[in-house]
């Protein structure tokens, strides 16, 4: 027959066989069907078949461009191509460097065609190139769930998604060199304790012996051991295909090809990849938690093994000895092709593109017009229960919503959050709002935290990420991902939100290992993505502002940083929600007066109170002062700072120059922050001020109170007034 018209590009094509003859008439996922019925030897056929095509596909697309990585997934084929026959299309994967494999797959069922890709022309002019399949997985391509590029993540994503569909099964697909990642197997653990009825999701253990340039760290461990391990992470049905046990053609070491036996043999070991899929995601569709491990080298079936088999080099094109034997060796029959597309289309319900979960905008209750509390201006409030107190509300009417916290709501002063939507946990106890059922998840671990807070977001539900700042960077590699990915998606889903309490300045007696402000800075330093928002609430107002505003967002990665402490009130409702929408608002300013103007650019809360004594001083020395409130300093930059235009869903809000001259002119201009000082950068690029100066945190001390703190970092009412007066010269007589 003639060859498809997405085979164009194809460079080999296989000869016709008795097999196919026989077992590739027509699908074994008959038309109305989104799975195979039985494992039979139609299927068990079509299932080398579909092996083989993604093989095929990954390698070819690789050496298209003398680069990328092939050697892992072509490990894992066997894996994949089961479970999509059982109909089980949702998944995600751990391994950045699965990434050609995945887009083989997506190709192959026709979800590509929704960017433009229909040919394997298309698919290697696209592959690694801007606008076009990036060298490691987005979830912005369509079929694909989620990011991977970072190792240790993709099980936060099969976790979440298991927890917002209980009706369906999330792979994850996790290689034995990212099984080096401590928090992958513990994430799995604290998740099952908190929530031991959701074991709808099935890691997939890739164990090929090797990582990127070395054999993995697991690779002397027995089979037995491995069981041991993951049983030992609370994992009741550990599945292990071992393709040795299947070996017939003398390979040597633990680790063997499978494409290198016989055909009884390999087909003999792909109905046990068959049935071994099937027995662990009934299982984990039906209350255990169980994984599928699947151990062959790595590189099966490609041009090479071991760990030279992870990427391609300048040179390795297709025309390679070694890679055109590969080719040669996997290659289909246009028939065979045609086959493969149709199976893998039906699989699931259809193309991944048209069916996977994140392909849908999710429903979601109302978030907005959460209850407020309205505090006077001069009160004393705490911004952190402030907050908490819409927290609960959006709790209650979210169902689903959840809390993350490794340090404890209490700890922060928002003990309403637990009071009302009660910690996850088996153990009931009243005391400490402990209930199976709570909305609130503590497992004591940054990474599990963040990890399914962030990937609740991506997968279309709420969440809230709450820390102390000093430990936040311990999760943050995800939101970040996360953030990034948000960024490209074609649909809407929930701003993934964040809020870190206790920052420095409260935390002296605890000294430096608790004072890490500098997280700022790396968040401050994401703004400029175009979708990342650092919110800095100057009171219990504005905090609430802060939250209301955050919970109404779309694609955002949004971190608000605030106090725990009874601080004052500076502003009304009304200029709360101005000052986090429009960017900044004036907390305070003198009466007229023919002297010259010192403006305080702020972020922060507590660090108001030297700023206010030094208000006072400038003042008596005679000299006007305008105190700005930097609330939401993404939308003090230029237009042109920033790449929002890049964003799905953009934001092109950015204050007008006469808004922020108006907030910022003045004859000497003071930035000053508790923290990390890159969130007053768009402040210090915009401002006509002749004369410009920075305060903030340098470095952790032990310390018996804030102010004690705030001076060893030099930031006293005294050295700002000092500061001023150096620059607008001496008070006037």
């Amino acid at each position: 027959m003639t060859a498809p018209t997405f085979c164009e590009g194809i460079l080999h094509f296989g000869a016709p066989s008795s097999a196919f003859t026989q077992y590739g008439a027509s699908s074994a996922i008959a038309p109305n069907q989104t799975a195979i019925t039985a494992i039979n030897d139609q299927a068990v056929y079509q299932c080398r078949l579909i092996v083989d095509a993604l093989r095929y596909t990954t390698l070819q697309l690789c050496a298209s461009k003398e680069s990328g990585h092939p050697g892992g997934f072509a490990s894992s084929a066997d894996a994949y191509a089961a479970l999509v026959l059982l109909g089980h299309t949702n998944i995600v994967t751990e391994v950045g460097h699965h990434a050609p494999g995945f887009y083989s797959a997506m190709f192959l069922d026709g979800s590509l065609e929704d960017m433009g890709i229909h040919t394997m022309n298309d698919l290697q002019a696209r592959f690694r190139e801007r606008d076009g399949l990036l060298g490691h997985l987005s979830g912005a391509i369509p079929g694909l769930l989620a990011p991977a590029g970072p190792l240790g993540q993709g099980q936060h994503f099969a976790m979440a998604g298991a927890y917002l569909n209980r009706d369906k099964l999330f792979p994850c697909t996790i290689g034995d060199g990212g099984l080096g990642e401590p928090y992958i197997l513990s994430a799995f653990k604290h998740f099952h304790t908190s929530y031991p009825d959701v074991t709808n999701f099935l890691p997939v253990l890739v164990w090929n012996g090797f990582s990127q340039e070395h054999h993995s760290m697991v690779s002397l461990m027995s089979n037995a051991q491995m069981r041991d391990y993951w049983k030992a992470h609370d994992f009741g049905n550990v599945v292990l295909i071992d393709a040795k046990d299947f070996d017939d053609a003398g390979q040597e070491g633990a680790y063997v090809d499978s494409t290198l036996f016989s055909d009884a043999a390999r087909t003999a070991f792909t109905r046990a990849v068959l049935e071994g899929a099937k027995a662990a995601a009934d299982s984990a569709m039906n209350g255990t938690m169980s994984v599928l491990i699947i151990k062959q080298i790595k590189g099966s079936g490609i041009h090479i093994h071991g760990a030279k088999s992870h990427n391609l080099y300048p040179g390795d094109t297709v025309q390679k000895p070694a890679i055109a034997a590969a080719l040669e060796k996997g290659a289909l029959t246009p028939a065979a092709w045609e086959l493969v597309r149709t199976t893998m289309q039906r699989a699931g319900g259809g193309s991944a593109s048209r069916t996977v979960v994140t392909e849908f905008e999710r429903a979601l209750p109302d978030a907005s017009h959460l209850p407020r509390q309205d505090f006077a201006v001069g009160d004393k409030a705490v911004p952190a229960t402030a907050m908490g107190q819409m927290v609960a509300e959006l709790g209650k009417r979210d169902p689903l919503f959840v809390v993350t916290n490794a340090d404890g709501n209490e700890a922060s002063n928002m003990k309403i959050i637990n009071d009302v939507l009660k910690i996850r946990h088996p153990t009931v106890d009243p005391l400490y709002n402990q209930s199976p059922t709570g909305q609130v998840y503590e497992p004591l671990n940054e990474d599990a935290c963040a990890g399914f807070a962030a990937a609740l977001a991506l997968f279309g539900g709420r969440s809230l990420w709450l820390s102390y700042e000093s430990f936040a960077i311990n999760g943050w590699p995800i939101v970040q991902t996360v953030g990034q990915a948000m960024a490209e998606l074609r649909r809407k889903t929930p701003a993934v939100v964040t809020m870190f309490t206790a920052g420095a300045l409260e935390q002296g007696r605890n000294g430096w290992t608790h004072q890490r402000p500098e997280i700022e800075n790396y968040i401050g330093g994401q703004m400029r993505n175009g979708n990342v928002y650092l919110l800095y609430p100057a009171d219990a107002n504005m905090i609430q502002a802060a939250y209301g505003w955050a919970v109404e967002q779309v694609n955002k990665n949004i971190s608000i940083i605030a106090s725990k402490s009874p601080l004052t009130v500076y502003t009304t409702p009304s200029q709360a929600n101005a000052a986090i929408e429009q960017g900044a608002v004036t907390l305070y300013e003198s009466r007229d007066s023919s002297w010259e103007t010192i403006v305080f650019a702020v972020t922060g809360d507590m660090i108001y109170q030297p700023v206010f004594e030094a208000k006072d001083k400038l003042e008596a020395a005679g000299y006007r002062v305008r105190i700005v409130c930097v609330a939401n300093p993404r939308r003090l930059y230029r237009a042109a700072d920033v790449a929002w235009q890049h964003s799905s869903e953009a934001d092109g809000a950015f204050m007008s120059d006469t808004d922020f001259h108006g907030l910022f002119d003045g004859d000497a201009l003071i930035g000053v922050s508790g923290g990390g000082t890159i969130a007053l950068e768009s402040v210090l690029l915009r401002s006509r001020a002749p004369k410009r100066d920075l305060f903030g945190w340098q470095r952790g001390e032990t310390t018996a109170s804030a102010n004690e703190l705030m001076a060893y970092n030099g930031i006293t009412a005294d050295k700002l007034t000092a500061c001023a007066l150096g620059m607008v010269g001496e008070a006037h007589e």
